[in-house]
Formats: C-alpha cells, sequence, structure tokens
C-alpha cells in the first residue's frame, strides 16, 4: 500500500492535479484560505495515470472487500472514476447525487441496485468528509449494506477522520497528504522550510492564514 501511495502522490504532483503554494494560497469555496489544491479530474486526461488509478482502486478492493457486489460512485467527481473500477472488476456501477433530481423519476441514486447489496463507494476526495458521508447516509437509507468507501486521495483532516468513525464507515485512500509532503520535499517539489507551515493548515484549515 505505501508503494502505491507514493505512486499515486507523485502522478498527482506530476499533472498538476495537486498544487501545491504556501505562500500564494488558493481560496476554497467555502472561504478557505489553503496552500494546496486538488483536482483529481485531470487524472482522467492522463492515459497511464487513469489506468494506475483504475487498477489500484480494483486491487484494494479484490483486497479488503471480495465479496462486493456493486460499485457506488459520489457525483460528479468520482463517477468517472468508480465506472473504470466497476469495468475493471467486472461489477456493477451506480452513482449518487448530492440530492436528488427535480425533474423525471426525481432519483438521488441512479442506477440498478438491490437491497441488501454489498457496495464499495468511490470517491475522489476527501476534505471534510460531509458530502461524501452523506452519499453514504443515503444508499444505506435505500437498503444498500455499505462495506466501506475507497477514495483517491485525502487531506486528514481531523473532523473527517471523526465522521467516518461516528458513521460506522471504514475509509481507505490510495494516497494521503502526509505521503504528499513526503515526495513533494524529496522530488525537490517544495522545501523543508514550508512543512511546517503546510501541517499547521491541515491541523486547522479553517482558521489558518498565510
Amino acid at each position: 500500500m505505501k508503494k502505491s501511495a507514493n505512486k499515486v502522490a507523485e502522478y498527482l504532483l506530476q499533472i498538476k492535479a495537486i498544487k501545491l503554494q504556501p505562500s500564494n494560497p488558493f481560496t476554497w469555496a467555502s472561504g478557505w484560505k489553503s496552500p494546496i489544491y486538488c483536482d483529481n479530474r485531470k487524472i482522467l486526461s492522463y492515459p497511464v495515470v487513469r489506468s494506475y488509478v483504475r487498477d489500484t482502486f480494483a486491487s484494494t478492493i479484490n483486497e479488503l472487500y471480495p465479496d462486493a457486489e456493486l460499485i457506488a460512485g459520489v457525483a460528479t467527481g468520482a463517477i468517472a472514476h468508480g465506472a473504470l473500477a466497476a469495468d475493471k472488476l467486472g461489477l456493477p456501477f451506480i452513482y449518487v447525487r448530492s440530492e436528488a433530481k427535480g425533474h423525471g423519476l426525481g432519483n438521488q441514486i441512479e442506477g440498478y441496485y438491490e437491497e441488501g447489496q454489498k457496495v464499495v463507494v468511490i470517491e475522489d476526495l476527501i476534505s471534510t468528509g460531509g458530502s461524501s458521508l452523506s452519499a453514504v447516509k443515503t444508499l444505506r437509507e435505500a437498503g444498500c449494506n455499505v462495506l466501506g468507501m475507497v477514495a483517491i486521495f485525502t487531506y486528514e483532516f481531523g473532523k473527517a477522520v471523526e465522521g467516518f468513525a461516528s458513521e460506522k464507515c471504514t475509509l481507505t485512500t490510495l494516497s494521503n497528504y502526509s505521503t504528499l509532503l513526503e515526495i513533494a520535499v524529496d522530488s525537490g517539489y517544495i522545501g523543508k522550510a514550508e512543512i511546517e507551515t503546510l501541517n499547521k493548515w491541515r491541523v486547522d484549515p479553517s482558521t489558518w492564514n498565510a
């Protein structure tokens, strides 16, 4: 797992899916200032990286959840990744909207599923965990047996760790913030002097200011 976590982190930096700018922070939609920005949609534009992420999802799910019967992606960022992983695994795929459609059938879960099916949820990015856990709750309320969630990357916020523990949902990620920082320093992407700033942000992102 450590080897693949390193490789995923290397790829994310290489294709600029993740950018680190401690001295020139980004502003998130929430208004938070952040020294990091992650856009895993870029993975889809790079066949080698896309295939590696797909295969790592599949091998992780085979190892942890060999009895999985269904893969569910969280809309919208994880729809493509979830479909690719499901195809590799030879399993059916559904996806979960943030809210039910306001027209047509009014579905929040798109695709065919049966009550009691064993589901693994695919997510692209874990920040506070709110939207990801909302998808888990939606699936459970629909009668699905959620085995766990597998995501590409996590910022490792304490709030997310607490949230997943509270909802009794196991979270596994292909890579994470700690691994990313190690790779970023080793590759010369950032200097060791910037690590303290980056670690302070992760501990309390809501009040952090460069």
